[in-house]
């Protein structure tokens, strides 16, 4: 496990909720631990994918009920974690310790949230789950090998639009991004009014100037909204599956184009995916650096800076230099 006293205390997307069909154990990793996550009832369960016995993984084995049986001797874990049954030995009652590593799980937002440590908060709201007015669109998961801290830095960047979206979020022609302010506060940055032109904002065809609003909630969610006459919004979590690989998904949320078939929508996020994930995985150093005097800035780089001191002010050590 990656001992990040920050990360350790967050919640991160493990699993589309989806994913985790009942009766069927599901395997996961997240910060360097395999994590094998279950359903007990109306309970979503993660624990450490290791049974004490002798070290299989329990994602390998099988849900009856609401216990789940390791694949290697079958022994039989219930809910809470505790080994309830040894079939080798079924009239021995298991030791205390024959228990398995459990920690906290969620299920929100159509996403498995799970934490190894202590949250004192939930993962932070997204205004347009609950918003009738909005069409909700799950893209994703999108594979990084690169640390969560860069990936999310990407996410934030407008001024690369032009350049590695040419003719999808940006044209050659207009790069210029206008001044804006981005402050930073105890739960987390803002930068609002960020105005650039983008070839087809909304899919009529027609190029404008739109004003976009970025947050970071937590160390690896962040969010935008895109204001035009219709309104289009990103709620963007990244896994950190270790210092070097990390596992994008997002909610794309429209108030309009609810005709538009999903998959094509879906298709067109795959592509601007795709065209990031070379670029960020090619940045050096692999580590973000949190000494702002380490790397040239510039006033269209307000966000980014915001978020490098908002994670020195937290201590973050994970994926940063």
């Amino acid at each position: 496990m990656i001992n990040d006293a920050v990360l350790l205390n967050e919640w991160h997307v493990v699993a589309r909720s989806a994913e985790l069909l009942p009766g069927q154990p599901l395997a996961a990793r997240l910060l360097d631990e395999d994590i094998v996550l279950w359903r007990s009832g109306d309970q979503v369960l993660a624990w450490q994918d290791l049974c004490i016995h002798r070290g299989a993984k329990l994602s390998l084995g099988k849900v009856e009920g609401e216990r789940l049986i390791c694949p290697y001797h079958g022994w039989v874990y219930n809910e809470e974690g505790k080994c309830v049954l040894i079939p080798a030995h079924p009239e021995q009652i298991p030791p205390e310790r024959a228990r398995a590593q459990a920690y906290r799980a969620l299920d929100l937002y159509g996403w498995v949230w799970v934490t190894l440590g202590n949250p004192t908060h939930l993962p932070p709201a997204f205004a347009e789950w609950d918003d009738s007015g909005f069409r909700n669109i799950h893209c994703g998961p999108y594979f990084f090998k690169a640390g969560a801290p860069r990936v999310i830095e990407n996410f934030l960047d407008v001024a690369h639009f032009p350049f590695v979206h040419e003719g999808y979020l940006g044209d050659p022609q207009h790069t210029e991004i206008s001044d804006y302010d981005a402050i930073i506060a105890e739960d987390g940055v803002t930068a609002d009014n960020i105005r650039v032109w983008q070839p087809d904002p909304d899919g009529l065809g027609v190029g404008k100037h739109v004003a976009y609003t970025y947050r970071v909630m937590r160390p690896l969610v962040a969010y935008f909204v895109k204001r035009m006459e219709q309104t289009f919004s990103i709620y963007f979590v990244v896994t950190p599956v270790s210092e070097f690989e990390s596992k994008g998904g997002m909610w794309m949320n429209y108030n309009y184009g609810f005709d538009i078939p999903e998959e094509e929508l879906r298709a067109f996020q795959a592509t601007v995916a795709g065209q990031d994930v070379p670029i960020v995985e090619s940045q050096r150093p692999e580590r973000l650096p949190l000494d702002l005097q380490a790397e040239l800035h510039l006033r269209s780089d307000r966000t980014a800076i915001a978020y490098r001191k908002w994670l020195r002010q937290l201590g973050l050590s994970f994926g940063t230099a």
